[in-house]
């Protein structure tokens, strides 16, 4: 693909960006030199930006390690070793290290996110338009977004909003600062810890226990080896069981069997703790669980 002013003015730029592009970036550029044109002037959010308009190539950045100030490629970006960038790393498909993948300000993937070591955003936002997996753990300042699932091996911490089309599948501990929206299952060795509200489309199952978020709602059942704590509604499409408490917060419910007929809530809506839950307002509860005695 090359460029020309008169390509770029059809996507309606603005104003200061088409005049910079135009005294810069001679006519007939290829896109990957425009992309690395941009960046190199500092014009990082301009690169983003025409990325996003002319979309992902078939090219692959291949190299043994990566740091740099920024990077915004259009294709694929495989590293060997680990990728440490200092603002942005934005790919138009997938970005894969054999390290970790460590940015300043954002770490955006078209595609699937995959590394071997941890993946940390000192202060902006992971998006992919895959799955994100890391063999280590996931630190994130800003929001995570991901239209797969999430994979990692040790802790998942973000401090913004989590949003998710798939599953999340965690080593240890989740902790979240900001709401969660999970398509799909959760599923977390550890401790789950939260702020905000939590809404899973299928099930949750937790080793540890789940504390501080506000309403918790699942489509499916709701399993913690320890208790389960929140500061407001606890909602089960079918199931909950916890080694310790169920508590909702003051003034709220507890509820089981939300999506299932009452006549099988025996089988499908049962409830299992160690008290029964105050505020149970659906569901069957049958005392202690068998497998936290």
């Amino acid at each position: 693909m090359e460029f020309t002013k008169k390509f770029l003015r059809a996507k309606s730029p603005c104003a200061d960006g088409f005049r910079w592009f135009s005294r810069h970036v001679e006519d007939g550029t290829g896109y990957q030199e425009a992309l690395d044109t941009l960046v190199n002037a500092g014009r990082v959010e301009d690169a983003c930006w025409l990325l996003a308009q002319f979309g992902p190539t078939n090219a692959v950045l291949a190299v043994d390690a990566l740091e740099a100030e920024a990077i915004v490629f259009a294709g694929t970006v495989e590293v060997r070793g680990s990728i440490d960038v200092a603002t942005v790393i934005q790919a138009g498909r997938s970005i894969r290290a054999g390290g970790g993948l460590r940015a300043g300000s954002g770490i955006v993937a078209g595609e699937g996110i995959r590394v071997a070591g941890s993946i940390i955003v000192s202060q902006g936002t992971l998006q992919a338009g895959g799955d994100v997996r890391a063999d280590w753990g996931v630190e994130v300042e800003g929001d995570i977004t991901c239209a797969g699932d999430l994979r990692a091996a040790w802790d998942v911490v973000c401090h913004g909003k989590l949003q998710l089309k798939g599953g999340a599948f965690v080593g240890q501990d989740l902790i979240v600062h900001g709401p969660v929206e999970c398509d799909k299952g959760l599923r977390v060795s550890g401790h789950l810890t939260g702020a905000e509200s939590l809404r899973v489309g299928q099930g949750i199952v937790v080793g540890g226990a789940i504390a501080g978020v506000a309403h918790l709602e699942a489509g499916w059942g709701i399993k913690a080896g320890e208790s389960i704590h929140t500061q407001g509604a606890i909602k089960a499409g079918e199931s909950l069981c916890a080694g310790g408490e169920i508590c909702a917060g003051p003034g709220y419910g507890v509820y089981a069997g939300l999506n299932v007929q009452q006549q099988t809530w025996e089988a499908s809506a049962q409830v299992w703790s160690r008290e029964r839950p105050e505020g149970l307002r659906s569901g069957m509860w049958l005392g202690a669980s068998p497998l936290h005695p």
